[in-house]
């Protein structure tokens, strides 16, 4: 099993290129990053995790630049998104700056999608929530054309362009691998898209008949990737029971002396398991 860490990246906290090397010195595989583009000022949507919205949510970084500093500085280190918010992304732009990420790094991109719980959020983008989950599926293929077609099209209810080009093209072939988050209702996601299953937060023992349930709906033997696990090395023992490529530690969003020492708690641990 591999070990990565999932985070929030911000104005407040350590900055990324610090961050990727850190976690390449600790020997990590991965670093997938949240985003969100902004926050509305008045919002009806209830956060999934409940209660109120943490300080974090509301000052991202763009992902793509943040990951594009961490690649600047590590030779390994996959980096990913986790998740980019389609419904509220322009395909072509996300097609660029995913390939551009994976021409940078030298083919490490992970390009991690869902759909999003932010209404207002979503809606500014012009995005219907009532319909995000066509709309991303839509735009996922659209992505993978302008990826790997000379001349990419697509028309569709949503997303409806004809002939175009577009470069650079990926490194990674046929293309840098969609992690796709998201709880059951994503499984024909997963089937569609997934070159992995992205778990957020799922705890072991609801994990197993939810895999089951996943690669059933999937028809293959698709990898889980679980986001935003605790510390806790009871947790990654049960984890290591279950058929999961890799965990991703959740690191809290604080200074740099504060996430060092969190990586090293993290590093103890996942030392245990390799």
């Amino acid at each position: 099993m591999q070990f990565g860490v999932s985070t929030f990246l911000t104005d407040q906290g350590i900055g990324p290129a610090e961050l990727g090397r850190a976690l390449e010195e600790r020997g990590f595989d991965s670093l997938l990053i949240a985003e969100h583009s902004h926050i509305p000022v008045s919002r009806t949507s209830p956060w999934p995790g409940g209660g109120d919205l943490p300080t974090h949510y509301y000052r991202t970084l763009d992902p793509f630049v943040a990951l594009a500093a961490a690649a600047s500085v590590t030779e390994r280190l996959l980096l990913g998104t986790g998740i980019a918010l389609i419904p509220q992304r322009d395909p072509f732009h996300t097609a660029k700056e995913t390939a551009s990420l994976d021409l940078v790094s030298g083919g490490r991109a992970i390009l991690g999608v869902g759909v999003g719980w932010n209404r207002e959020e979503m809606r500014h983008h012009g995005a219907d929530p009532r319909t995000r989950g066509r709309l991303t599926d839509e735009r996922l293929h659209a992505i993978r054309a302008l990826w790997t077609r000379e001349e990419a099209s697509y028309h569709g209810e949503f997303v409806d362009f004809d002939p175009v080009y577009s470069w650079p093209k990926p490194v990674q072939r046929p293309h840098p691998p969609i992690y796709v988050g998201g709880g059951p209702g994503a499984f024909p996601r997963v089937r569609e898209f997934g070159d992995a299953w992205l778990a957020n937060s799922t705890p072991p023992e609801q994990l197993g008949p939810q895999i089951a349930q996943m690669r059933e709906t999937a028809g293959r033997d698709v990898p889980v990737s679980v986001y935003a696990i605790p510390e806790d090395a009871a947790t990654v023992e049960a984890y290591t029971q279950l058929d999961v490529e890799r965990v991703l530690f959740y690191l809290p969003t604080v200074p740099k002396a504060e996430t060092l020492h969190h990586l090293d708690a993290f590093a103890d641990v996942a030392a245990r398991f390799r």
